[in-house]
């Protein structure tokens, strides 16, 4: 398929100012950017759907500028509804690495030909200029008529609204800033970027044609929606499931159990668009699948497949392994928990959530999400739904021992 192709078919095609998609199969200029904002340690898979539509683009010979706003974090990107909480400069800085870690595993599996990732960081360029400087280049290309008329805006400045201070309402100039000097420092002329930024991203384009009378264009991507909630993927929705698999500080993580459980868990439904947007498999492959999945669906063929191809995506190829032999054990009717050894459950602890020993019971529950509060983790235990290596447990207890914690059907933790 042609790239124009691929993102069509894949549901990467949203609001653009590109008139004709079967331009891109032919542009000169194959450079494009995309930005991430480093208000968390961690991307979620709201941004992984952005990050794959990048990789289409890397595979077709498109060179990628990955963009981590240092400066832009330390504002934060506008909500609908009210102001976001600013960030320390040092906590900016933990989360751009964590972030560019992340974006790079993503794109580089399919970056060939000599194609490599290029970061950059808003704050290098940004740290330097001067406030009169930037009002008489930038704030002097926009009116305020264009910057009322941005939707974020009018969401915040409303008959009831919570209102918007200044930094949030220069964030659109902040960011086209970006654009502009990306087209001059790096002959960047496109700008990819989810739906609800293409406003924003249109800034640049502005700035481009007034200050340099140059062409540059934005292509952006739907808003990947849960549909068992209706929210859309992503951290202030409160539904978070985050890519990195361990904690780097601030519990934003989600293990690799739990995210490849997330994809098995998505329904019939869903399934076929939500394969095409987060795995690699080609368009014959997933046609293959979907066919075999519809004449058994019970047998969940194509859950496993977007389960599979997701995580190996995220985590790798040994990990999604890994994660599948295990989901195979821990399901099967057949298996007894009590014929693990301990060293299967370290194993085990790469990919579940992990407390050490000695705690007890009801704090691991809290603790790790499996129990909303101590109240809850009791009922659960004289319910039946608990268990510690195969055995019901019905009172708190100290779990002294590298054990397997069970609650309902499909939740594990790890005591070693």
């Amino acid at each position: 398929m042609k790239l124009s192709e691929e993102l069509i078919y894949r549901g990467f095609k949203a609001e653009t100012t590109i008139e004709n998609p079967e331009d891109l199969d032919t542009r000169e200029n194959k450079t494009f950017y995309w930005g991430a904002d480093p208000s968390a340690d961690s991307l979620t898979i709201g941004n992984l759907a952005a990050a794959m539509m990048c990789a289409c683009f890397v595979k077709h010979g498109y060179k990628p500028y990955l963009l981590v706003g240092g400066a832009t974090g330390q504002i934060g990107d506008p909500k609908d509804n009210a102001e976001r909480e600013l960030k320390a400069l040092d906590e900016v800085e933990h989360n751009k690495k964590c972030i560019k870690e992340q974006m790079e595993r993503v794109i580089s599996p399919v970056a060939k030909d000599g194609i490599s990732v290029t970061m950059v960081d808003n704050y290098d360029w940004f740290k330097n200029i001067k406030y009169l400087d930037f009002l008489r280049e930038v704030g002097k290309a926009f009116s305020m008529t264009q910057l009322l008329d941005r939707q974020f805006v009018q969401n915040r400045i409303g008959e009831g609204s919570s209102g918007i201070s200044y930094a949030e309402f220069s964030y659109t100039l902040i960011q086209g800033y970006d654009f502009l000097h990306l087209y001059r420092e790096h002959n960047v002329a496109m700008q990819l970027c989810g739906a609800d930024q293409f406003g924003n991203c249109t800034s640049g384009v502005h700035l481009i044609k007034r200050l340099e009378n140059g062409s540059a264009d934005v292509w952006s991507t739907p808003l990947i929606i849960d549909p068992v909630t209706g929210r859309k993927f992503g951290k202030s929705e409160g539904n978070a499931v985050w890519l990195a698999a361990t904690d780097n500080g601030s519990g934003n993580y989600t293990s690799i159990f739990d995210f490849y459980q997330f994809w098995m868990n998505q329904p019939d439904e869903s399934v076929e668009y939500l394969i095409k947007i987060y795995t690699f498999l080609s368009k014959e492959e997933i046609e293959s699948i979907l066919a075999e999945h519809r004449k058994a669906p019970e047998r969940r063929i194509a859950q496993k497949a977007l389960a599979r191809g997701a995580t190996e995506v995220v985590h790798g190829k040994k990990a999604a392994d890994a994660v599948e032999a295990l989901t195979e054990k821990l399901f099967d009717s057949k298996t007894d928990f009590k014929e693990f050894t301990e060293d299967e459950i370290i194993e085990f602890a790469e990919y579940l959530p992990t407390v050490k020993k000695g705690i007890k019971l009801v704090d691991a529950l809290v603790e790790n999400g499996l129990a909303e509060s101590k109240k809850k983790a009791r009922e659960f235990m004289t319910q039946g739904a608990i268990t510690i290596n195969g055995e019901k447990i019905s009172e708190d207890v100290s779990i002294k021992q590298t054990a397997i914690i069970k609650k309902g059907k499909n939740k594990f933790l790890i005591i070693k």
